[in-house]
C-alpha cells in the first residue's frame, strides 16, 4: 500500500520528549483527542513485545510481526490493528525521526476497503483541513488468522472478516457469510429497540462464536456446539459468570430472533452460577474529597451522580427538556427504555442554570454552523421534522466535537463520552490518595446506601434507582450498620 504523501520523515530528534513530544505530534497529524490515549498505548506494547532491543533497531519488519499477532487475537478488529499501525508510523516517521522501509506487498496481503466501510470515529484518529486521516480509510490490512476447532486444533487459516462489513466468508460450502448475518443481525436488534451498546457486545460475541466453529453456518450448529462453546469460555478463556452469560444470551437471541431456528430448550444450557459482590460504597468524606478535587463540568456531573443517583449513562442522556427546575426534578432516562423522576439536588440549581446558559451559547453557535441537530429517540424526527433541531431536545452535557452516528451516518453533536468522566474520577481518586475502587458507579451506590442510613425506605430507594425487583435494592442493606454487621461481638462484652 502506498504510503500517505504527506507522512515525510521529520528530521531527527536527539532529545525526543516521551510521552509529551509523541503527543504533540499526533494532535498535529490531527488526532482526537480521545484516540490519543490508545495510540500511546500501542506504541507502548508494541515495545514491550520486544523486550532488551533497543527502539531505534526496530522497524518494518518488527511492526508487521507484531501487527499480525494483534490481529490473531480474539476481538481485535481491522481498524484497532490500522490504528496501532498509523500509531507506529507515527511515532518512527514524525516523532523520532526515523525513516521505515516502505510497504510492500510481501509483508501483508492488502485489499480495497468497501465503499461503504467506514471505521469507527472514535477508533482511528480524524485529520483536518486538507490532510487525509490518519486511519488511511482508501485501503485496509487484512491479517489472517489461525481459526481453531473445538478441539482447539489449528485448521488453515482463512481471511478476516470485518466487524461490521467487509470481505463475506470463503465461497465454501456450509460457510458463513459474515457480513449478510450481521447485517441481518442488526436489523433484528433494532426492531427490538437494542441499545447500540447491546448491538455491538452481542454482534461481537455471535462472531466469536461463528468463528470458534471454523466460520461454519449457525443454522448447521447444534445444542452441543452452544455447549463446546459456554464450555471453551469457561474453561480455557476462564471468563466471569456474568461474562458467559452475556455470551449464552447473545446466541439464544441468535437462534431465537435472526435465525428462527429451535435447537432445544435454552433452559437446558448451564449457566454459570453468579457470585455474591457487594458494592462499593464510599463514606461522605471520600465522597467529599472526590468530587472537591474535580472541577468545571466534570464537578457538576459528579455531583449529580452522587446527589440523583442516575447511571453515568443517563446522566450524559440527560436532555434540556428533563430539567424541571420549578418540580426539583430530572427525568431519567433508565435501562430498558423505562423512565423516571430523580431529585435535583437544590444546591446544584444555580449551577446548572450557569451551565445552560453556556450551553445555549454552544448551541447557537452549531446554528449558524447548521449543525445543531441532535438524536432523537425512534421516528420521532419523523413525526415531529423540527424536533432535532429544537433547544429542547440537546444534550445539556454535549461532546466537544461532532461524530458521525454509527447508525444513520449524520455528523452530529453527541452527549459526552463516559471516559471523559471515568478518566478525571480516576484522577481526583489519585490526588485524594484513596484506596477503595472508586468509579462513576460508585456514586449511585454512595446514594442509595447513604438513603437507607439516613431512614428512607427501602421502597423509595428502589424507585430512585429505577429497579424493577426490591430484592436488587436489597443489595445495599449488606453495607449498612444492620444485621449480622450490627451485632456487639461477645468478646467486646468482656
Amino acid at each position: 500500500m502506498p504510503q500517505n504523501e504527506w507522512l515525510v520523515t521529520a528530521p531527527t530528534d536527539p532529545d525526543p520528549k516521551w510521552p509529551d513530544g509523541y503527543v504533540a505530534v499526533l494532535r498535529e497529524a490531527g488526532a482526537k483527542e480521545k484516540t490519543i490515549p490508545f495510540c500511546v498505548g500501542w506504541v507502548r506494547r508494541f515495545f514491550a513485545a520486544f523486550p532488551g532491543r533497543n527502539r531505534r533497531d526496530l522497524g518494518r519488519a518488527e511492526i508487521e510481526t507484531f501487527l499480525s499477532e494483534a490481529a490473531a487475537r480474539p476481538m481485535i478488529s481491522n481498524w484497532q490493528v490500522q490504528q496501532a499501525r498509523d500509531a507506529m508510523e507515527l511515532y518512527y516517521e514524525k516523532f523520532r525521526g526515523i525513516a521505515l522501509a516502505p510497504r510492500t506487498s510481501a509483508s501483508v496481503k492488502h485489499t480495497q476497503s468497501p465503499v461503504n466501510h467506514v471505521p469507527p470515529a472514535e477508533a482511528v484518529p480524524q485529520a483536518s483541513g486538507s490532510r487525509p486521516p490518519v486511519g488511511i480509510p482508501n485501503t485496509v490490512v487484512r491479517y489472517p488468522r489461525p481459526f481453531v476447532n473445538v478441539k482447539g486444533e489449528e485448521k488453515e487459516q482463512r481471511p478476516e472478516v470485518g466487524a461490521t462489513g467487509g470481505d463475506a466468508c470463503p465461497p465454501e460450502v456450509g460457510t458463513c457469510n459474515w457480513k449478510m448475518l450481521d447485517e441481518r443481525l442488526r436489523d433484528c436488534l433494532r426492531v427490538e429497540h437494542y441499545a447500540y451498546a447491546t448491538e455491538k457486545t452481542y454482534a461481537g460475541w455471535i462472531r466469536r462464536y461463528v468463528s470458534f466453529h471454523g466460520w461454519r453456518k449457525p443454522s448447521t450448529l447444534g445444542a452441543s456446539d452452544v455447549h463446546a462453546f459456554l464450555r471453551h469460555l469457561a474453561v480455557d478463556e476462564q471468563v466471569a459468570s456474568s461474562t458467559q452469560n452475556q455470551a449464552l444470551n447473545a446466541v439464544v437471541f441468535l437462534y431465537r430472533k435472526v435465525i428462527k431456528q429451535d435447537i432445544g430448550d435454552f433452559s437446558d444450557f448451564p449457566r454459570a452460577r453468579r457470585g455474591l459482590r457487594l458494592p462499593v460504597v464510599a463514606s461522605r468524606d471520600e465522597v467529599k474529597a472526590v468530587l472537591d478535587r474535580l472541577s468545571g463540568r466534570e464537578r457538576l456531573i459528579g455531583r449529580l451522580l452522587y446527589g440523583t443517583g442516575m447511571r453515568i449513562n443517563e446522566c450524559l442522556g440527560v436532555r434540556v427538556q428533563d430539567m424541571q427546575f420549578d418540580q426539583h426534578r430530572i427525568v431519567a432516562h433508565g435501562k430498558g427504555d423505562k423512565d423516571r423522576y430523580v431529585p435535583l439536588p437544590k444546591s446544584d440549581e444555580q449551577p446548572l442554570r450557569d451551565w445552560l446558559v453556556h450551553r445555549k451559547t454552544l448551541f447557537e453557535t452549531d446554528q449558524e454552523r447548521n449543525m445543531h441537530e441532535v438524536e432523537v429517540p425512534y421516528a420521532l424526527a419523523r413525526k415531529y421534522p423540527n424536533a432535532p433541531f429544537a433547544w429542547g431536545w440537546q444534550y445539556v452535557f454535549p461532546a466537544d466535537d461532532y461524530s458521525t452516528d454509527p447508525r444513520s451516518g449524520h455528523v452530529r453533536r453527541h452527549h459526552l463520552d463516559e471516559q471523559w468522566i471515568q478518566r478525571a474520577v480516576q484522577t481526583a481518586v489519585r490526588q485524594a490518595g484513596l484506596t477503595i475502587r472508586f468509579t462513576p458507579h460508585c456514586f449511585r451506590h454512595s446514594f442509595a446506601t447513604h438513603l437507607l442510613e439516613a431512614g428512607q425506605d427501602i421502597r423509595t430507594v428502589q424507585a430512585l434507582l429505577g429497579h424493577t425487583n426490591v430484592e436488587t435494592t436489597m443489595i445495599y442493606t449488606h453495607v449498612l450498620n444492620k444485621g449480622p454487621m450490627g451485632v456487639v461481638s461477645p468478646v467486646d462484652t468482656l
